[in-house]
């Protein structure tokens, strides 16, 4: 990573009296850990509080990771006040950084720290790698070239960060990552045990997403798995649905996923996935972004009319 930039980020960092770190809305294990993994390295190398915000829904999976109890609600802080320095991290666009985005525009300085392909950024100084499998990773090679110490709720969260965007290593496009666990797990991770962590579901949420699997309707002789979770379902999905996802994926002949999730009377969540091909111009295409083989959007339109879309769209996909 470009000295110069982490030279203006320590100078940040030492000069702000006030520090303000959020990721996207509704986290998950990547955009919560790292904002918490972040906040403690700094507590641990500049003896200074930053306060962890984030706004929507916090996946009950996540419940166990350590220091949750530092990642605070934004509806329950004061943000009106601006902060010397904000940090923004695995944010993807402008659109998800939900109720911390004033406090974003207020601030005096914004870092932002992403994994994702953004033209749009929102950061005075940008620490990105689109070639990283998660921020936790960018957030490991930053640390270690600042030689800063880390200890083991920092290096949990940093695993975490890593499993959840990487699907346990599925999704691993490079080796940069898998160099990386090596050598937590040569500090002390224990990724078991951190894997256990995560085992912290409602039986209503994994009974849902069993539901939802079997409800799943095939298209185009088997390579359009197409599943739907309404309104009542939402209340009770962990997150994403991305055991909903992961299921379905594992079906043969199963070429793309799709999960659509009846949001409100006309928002509807759109989650895709793939094992070889891209989706994130079908994502894109639909006002939403991310990986080439992991993408999403919101659409103000009502489930049926997304529905009809996603088919008409991959009726021309090969």
């Amino acid at each position: 990573m470009d000295t110069d930039a982490l030279k203006i980020l320590v100078e940040k960092i030492r000069g702000a009296k006030s520090i303000l770190i959020t990721g996207h809305k509704n986290p998950d294990g990547d955009s919560m850990c790292s904002v918490l993994a972040l906040g403690e390295l700094i507590k641990l190398n500049f003896n200074k509080d930053a306060l962890c915000v984030y706004d929507g829904n916090v996946p009950d999976m996540l419940d166990n990771v350590p220091l949750r109890e530092k990642m605070h609600f934004c509806g329950r802080v004061n943000l009106s006040k601006p902060f010397d320095l904000v940090f923004v991290l695995d944010y993807g666009n402008k659109t998800h950084i939900g109720a911390a985005m004033p406090a974003v525009e207020s601030a005096k300085y914004v870092i932002e720290i992403d994994h994702h392909k953004n033209d749009d950024i929102v950061g005075d100084l940008c620490l990105n790698n689109t070639d990283a499998a998660a921020v936790g990773e960018i957030l490991f090679d930053i640390a270690a070239q600042l030689k800063w110490k880390r200890n083991s709720d920092v290096n949990d969260l940093i695993t975490v960060s890593v499993l959840t965007d990487t699907g346990s290593f599925k999704y691993a496009r490079r080796g940069d990552v898998l160099r990386i666990m090596a050598q937590l797990v040569d500090e002390g991770v224990k990724i078991e045990h951190v894997s256990n962590l995560l085992n912290n579901k409602p039986r209503k949420t994994v009974l849902t997403e069993a539901s939802v699997a079997s409800r799943c309707e095939f298209f185009y002789r088997g390579r359009l798995a197409l599943a739907t979770i309404d309104a009542k379902d939402y209340k009770n999905l962990d997150g994403r649905g991305e055991i909903v996802l992961s299921l379905l994926g594992q079906i043969k002949g199963v070429e793309y996923i799709v999960l659509l999730k009846r949001q409100k009377e006309n928002q509807t969540g759109v989650s895709l996935r793939s094992k070889t091909h891209p989706v994130n111009e079908i994502a894109q295409s639909l006002g939403g972004g991310g990986h080439l083989n992991a993408a999403g959007a919101v659409v103000q339109d009502t489930l049926e009319n997304v529905r009809n879309r996603i088919l008409e769209i991959f009726r021309g996909v090969k």
